[in-house]
């Protein structure tokens, strides 16, 4: 149980940090104030955290159990969801968001136009039969790889008007976390590197896909691989945000270069997207697989540590193994203890006494403890639960996506020779107001609070203190109701 005390509350002793508690202790107004204990426990949140790859996370063999996970993240081939020029199918994506959903998770994807497996192309069929060029192309020491021409005017017309279709169908669909603005070159990767033949579309036709992205998902967050710096700050102006597929990468690919260190904090830079985590996710992939690390013998806290700095919300380590080791466990639960928003009451005051029909300021201070903010506008609630069971649930005027991380410099010269511990957000005051049903009856209640959905009066997010019950209700004090 959180602790509380009642105290007799005088201007001279107790000075609260709005204006309307300063009118209440001046009149020396019984409060309740409250001081939640803190807890270190790994909380499953939406929009957040560990990804599971390809497989729910109930179907995910390779997830401990002392990992939660609320995103499942796929990727498929534009002919996997449009067999039938203009037909999607909705039964194949309908039905990986009910498993999805049955797992507890949401569904984070992404389609994709060029392929580098021989033989499985990701466009449809039908797209050569309607006209759309195909191109023939190579990849590394590959070749005979169909892909289809993003600047003919017919392949681009169909692929934006799959986009919208896709759009129309699925945006702000409850189920769905976020999407992941692919389409363009390798694996929808936004390059078309190793290739002899094969270009990226122009920039005006990289930003009509851009384009038809940002009208189609105007309720679902869009994130974009990081590697075309002109088309991400273009998307980043339409809102998105940044995503990166290989974390972790300390010189395996060559030992005068890596992602980490020469790659993702210039790119961030030049295309201007350093700010973008404060309206839209960055999410993490790793490179290779955590086992790829250890086995290089590189830090987990200084990989973990860059994450949490750039302001990551999520990593996706492709559903693969975790590395063996003493300390990985620890390291991992460190690490996702500050991924994505981690948000703490640190104190919390309220009128011990009211009548029905009343307004009741609730003075707050809240604190983001991780690393970044949460992007839905959830709603602080509160809950009077009286001795006969019978519950009534206010809901306040407060929404918490604003609530920030605290901020480390990553441009500073000393950030890659060892990235610092992310500090926590500021102290937030808060001050809410509801108003007591006027048929409330008299009698002593219990108060709860909870952070619950844009629109429903069901707790969404758990917070980082003690005292939760399993539908994420905080028993905090009680109020006193009388006539």
């Amino acid at each position: 149980m959180n602790r509380y005390e009642t105290i007799l509350v005088a201007a001279v002793c107790f000075t609260l940090v709005l204006g309307a508690w300063g009118q209440q202790a001046a009149a020396g107004v019984d409060v309740v104030r409250v001081v939640p204990e803190e807890t270190d426990e790994l909380l499953a949140n939406p929009g957040m955290g560990w990804q599971t790859f390809h497989h729910t996370r109930d179907q995910d063999r390779n997830l401990p159990d002392w990992i939660p996970s609320t995103v499942h993240y796929a990727r498929w081939g534009w002919g996997q969801i449009e067999p039938r020029p203009g037909e999607i199918d909705h039964a194949f994506l309908d039905r990986v968001l009910e498993q999805t959903r049955t797992a507890g998770q949401r569904l984070a994807f992404r389609v994709m136009c060029c392929s580098t497996s021989p033989g499985r192309p990701y466009h449809p069929d039908w797209l050569d039969d309607v006209g759309g060029r195909i191109i023939i192309a190579d990849y590394d020491n590959q070749k005979e790889l169909p892909i289809p021409d993003l600047d003919d005017p017919e392949v681009l017309a169909r692929h934006l008007d799959f986009i919208g279709r896709l759009g129309a169908r699925y945006d702000g669909h409850p189920d769905i976390d976020h999407v992941d603005l692919g389409t363009v070159g390798w694996w929808g990767e936004w390059h078309m590197s190793s290739s002899t033949i094969a270009r990226m579309p122009t920039v005006e036709n990289r930003r009509q896909i851009i384009d038809a992205y940002a009208k189609a998902f105007t309720k679902t967050p869009l994130v974009m691989l990081i590697g075309d710096s002109e088309s991400l700050a273009y998307a980043a102006e339409r809102g998105a945000g940044w995503r990166a597929d290989c974390l972790g990468d300390m010189g395996g690919f060559s030992k005068t270069w890596c992602h980490m260190c020469d790659a993702y904090p210039q790119l961030v830079r030049k295309a201007g997207v350093a700010d973008a985590w404060k309206t839209a996710p960055v999410a993490w992939e790793t490179c290779w697989d955590m086992r790829r690390w250890v086995s290089e013998g590189w830090s987990l806290r200084y990989i973990f540590n860059y994450a949490l700095a750039m302001h990551g919300s999520h990593i996706n380590n492709k559903s693969a193994p975790l590395p063996a080791g003493d300390n990985v466990r620890q390291e991992i639960e460190r690490f996702l203890r500050r991924l994505g928003y981690r948000l703490i009451l640190r104190e919390l005051s309220h009128p011990k006494q009211a009548r029905p029909g009343d307004s009741v300021t609730v003075a707050m201070t809240w604190q983001n403890t991780g690393s970044a903010p949460c992007y839905r506008p959830y709603r602080l609630a509160y809950r009077l639960l009286d001795e006969q069971g019978r519950s009534r649930v206010l809901i306040g005027n407060v929404t918490v996506e604003k609530w920030m991380p605290g901020t480390v410099d990553i441009f500073d010269e000393k950030f890659l020779e060892e990235p610092p511990d992310l500090p926590p957000g500021e102290i937030v005051n808060v001050s809410d107001r509801v108003t007591l049903p006027p048929d409330l009856h008299a009698g002593e209640y219990s108060l709860a609070i909870a952070i619950v959905g844009e629109r429903s009066t069901d707790p969404i997010v758990r917070l980082a203190i003690k005292g939760g019950d399993q539908d994420g209700w905080y028993l905090l004090s009680e109020i006193v109701v009388r006539q």
